[in-house]
């Protein structure tokens, strides 16, 4: 029997693949690969150190820097790895938080010299609209697209290193000339990379776009954190790469912000970003 490795972005996609009836190994890659400093390409030891604490504090420390840096290692390793495969499939979408770290992860194969791979990106799926990921589908619709899997090209792998050194580095020019690329080999890049800018403080107002929708929805008069996330949700576009502990994250800047945007009322200073549903709802978020 050929020994499979699927890689993918979710811990939901994962699960589903497992429960597909599709055989083969699951990882399920953990970071986030658009933001927080690292070098381009494989890492060494201090990238993974710089990564955990990052990590520690984009969850509010709902992760403990240790068990995310041992997480890290052992992705990594898996990878390093692959090439004792009979396959190696990645699925992905075709969001920002995806396509980032599909780039990083094809470039870190290009390393290793693993250049022998398939790739699944959904982008769509009949009945489901919005579409906006993997997560979203059962475990017979993963199953359905499985056909979708293509080659990775040698040309996908060089510009996923081009990818991957603009966001490692915070590239703007960089990513600005992808973001208007016409001919690209991954041609999801294009798109996330534009959603990318959008996030960057505007000249303004110092803002991204989702701290805008984030501060829209509480001063149209959404209260609680449920009502925010779907008034984001609802504004933003598709594909969304965000989920909860991002835009939790979000609500907190504007309100540490000097002077606050927002004033928070609950059993915290701050919303809780990892598995706090109880505390979330008993938040309420107004404006300043």
């Amino acid at each position: 029997m050929k020994q499979v490795l699927h890689i993918t972005s979710g811990d939901i996609a994962g699960e589903s693949l497992k429960r597909s009836g599709i055989s083969g190994e699951v990882l399920v890659w953990h970071d986030i690969l658009y933001d927080g400093p690292r070098k381009p390409g494989w890492p060494d030891e201090d990238t993974l150190h710089a990564r955990a604490g990052f990590l520690e504090e984009v969850t509010g420390g709902g992760l403990g820097r240790q068990q995310i840096l041992e997480t890290l290692r052992t992705q990594y390793l898996t990878l390093e790895n692959a090439k004792e495969y009979d396959a190696v499939i990645l699925w992905f979408d075709a969001c920002l938080f995806d396509q980032s770290m599909l780039s990083h992860i094809l470039a870190c194969m290009k390393v290793k010299s693993i250049e022998t791979a398939e790739l699944v990106c959904v982008d769509a799926f009949p009945g489901i609209v919005p579409f906006d990921g993997l997560g979203q589908l059962l475990p017979d619709q993963l199953a359905s697209v499985y056909d979708q899997r293509r080659p990775v090209t040698k040309d996908q792998l060089r510009f996923a290193e081009r990818v991957d050194r603009a966001f490692a580095i915070q590239d703007k020019a960089a990513l600005v000339e992808l973001s208007n690329c016409r001919d690209a080999s991954l041609p999801w890049i294009p798109a996330a990379v534009t959603r990318w800018l959008q996030e960057q403080p505007d000249e303004l107002i110092g803002l991204g776009r989702l701290e805008q929708l984030a501060l829209e929805a509480i001063r149209s008069g959404s209260k609680t954190p449920s009502e925010i996330f779907a008034f984001a949700a609802a504004h933003d576009t598709h594909p969304q790469f965000w989920g909860d502990i991002t835009l939790w994250a979000k609500v907190n800047q504007l309100a540490t912000r000097r002077p606050p945007l927002v004033r928070l009322e609950g059993p915290k200073p701050l919303l809780p970003q990892w598995n706090d549903k109880e505390a979330l709802e008993a938040f309420r978020v107004y404006p300043a």
